[in-house]
């Protein structure tokens, strides 16, 4: 461990090992480690269930009803996919997907007034939905149809809207849209947690919503993806992909300090042992002495023997609540997956509601969604500092772009994570 490297990775979770890989690829020598003897951080999945009891401290063992321990593998920040988002465009760009298995999740449904709806995936869904009117149907059809031919680069597309200018709020109006579709569109579509969108240029919701459509148009059930065995898989993943580029991994590691020489850091000590390095990528629980705490997400992990009630009997699905149907300022979320995608035992579902805390008594401000889960086997819940609520992978990625940007002093490029050429298993051929 006494040598140097240009980039020293401390954490396995998704964004770390992700820029682990990028960086290998890239050609730069790597050193990743974490104090955990696991993969995967605050994004890793529990198994096996006994586990899972041990980390909430809940006092019995799992009773015999949950099946086997180790058919169990539980998301602590629960996710999906977007079928054509930035998250893919890594997988298959690195062709991490060779490591993986992902299913379609069943369905999206919007939360309105005490009941829930699936969100039209189709034309003939959208004109059958009971989330609107008839009249309100046609508008919201114009509506799409503007989204859909919408380009930036290409004015005739605009119908008077200025991209860079004009408000989402003012699209709205002109396709006089009215409040519980503009809440489904934000919301369940677009994937907004807040309403702050509104007032903001447009262009950035039009392209969410396209995202959205394009990634449905994939698969047709829904937007989104969920890797068999549970999210655990994805920095294990590319944890290979940086150690077949030569990456050296070291799990069970304690970090005994981070060292600086003039303000800056010049590597990390551990067991007595001093790895020096150019760059140091970490989650923030190596450093807690200079993070600011932005906020706070509760989450609850409910353990189901029956699907979600109105899903059509989903054994995957999400449910968006939006923040104007129970009065708060950001969306309560529920991701919800099963025995069908080798994450829990035959017959059980597990469903995970999380929301970003704005009281004194998160318990109470998910109580929406739980509602709606139940009767509920068994119940557990946490907070958690580093993931936001959403419950697709977008803003993570926004984020590894940033700090590869702020490494390189270069805008994020898919092309820079491409295997080398001639290179079927990681290695050139000879």
């Amino acid at each position: 461990m006494d040598e140097e490297y240009d980039v020293i990775v401390l954490g396995t979770g998704l964004t770390e090992c992700i820029l682990s890989g990028i960086m290998s690829v890239n050609g730069k020598k790597v050193l990743h480690m974490d104090r955990n003897p696991y993969y995967g951080g605050e994004s890793s999945s529990i198994t096996p269930l006994e586990e899972l009891y041990k980390r909430f401290s809940l006092p019995d063992s799992p009773p015999e009803s949950m099946g086997r321990g180790r058919d169990w593998n539980v998301d602590l920040i629960p996710k999906f996919l977007m079928a054509n988002g930035q998250l893919v465009k890594m997988l298959l760009y690195t062709e991490v997907t060779r490591y993986l298995d992902f299913k379609v999740v069943e369905g999206s449904f919007v939360y309105k007034g005490g009941k829930i709806y699936k969100v039209p995936s189709t034309e003939t869904e959208a004109l059958a939905s009971n989330l609107m009117g008839m009249f309100e149907k046609r508008r919201f059809r114009k509506f799409l149809v503007f989204v859909a031919n919408f380009d930036e680069n290409d004015p005739k597309t605009f119908e008077g809207v200025d991209p860079k200018t004009t408000t989402m709020r003012d699209v709205y109006k002109k396709f006089d849209l009215g409040q519980d579709v503009i809440d489904f569109t934000g919301h369940a579509l677009a994937l907004y947690r807040t309403d702050e969108y509104l007032d903001v240029a447009c262009l950035d919701t039009i392209n969410r919503i396209k995202l959205y459509s394009e990634s449905l148009a994939r698969y047709g059930k829904s937007p989104y993806l969920y890797p068999l065995y549970g999210l655990g898989e994805l920095p294990q993943g590319f944890a290979r992909l940086s150690a077949i580029y030569g990456g050296t991994y070291m799990l069970n590691k304690p970090v005994d300090e981070i060292v600086m020489e003039g303000g800056k850091v010049v590597g990390v000590k551990s067991e007595g042992e001093v790895a020096r390095c150019k760059q140091l990528i970490c989650d923030p629980s190596y450093i807690s002495d200079r993070v600011r705490k932005a906020g706070q997400v509760i989450r609850v992990i409910c353990i189901l023997n029956h699907p979600i009630k109105n899903t059509n009997d989903a054994n995957s699905c999400q449910i968006i609540i939006p923040q104007n149907q129970v009065n708060r300022n950001s969306d309560i979320y529920v991701c919800m997956i099963s025995y069908a995608h080798n994450v829990a035992a035959q017959g059980k579902y597990i469903a995970i509601a999380s929301t970003t805390v704005e009281t004194s008594d998160p318990e109470a401000e998910i109580e929406p969604a739980l509602e709606l889960l139940e009767p509920i086997d068994q119940k557990s819940v946490f907070a958690s500092r580093s993931y936001d609520a959403t419950t697709h992978f977008e803003t993570t990625c926004n984020d590894i772009k940033d700090i590869y940007k702020r490494m390189t002093g270069t805008d994020f490029d898919f092309e820079n994570m491409k295997r080398k050429q001639n290179d079927v298993f990681g290695e050139d051929e000879q």
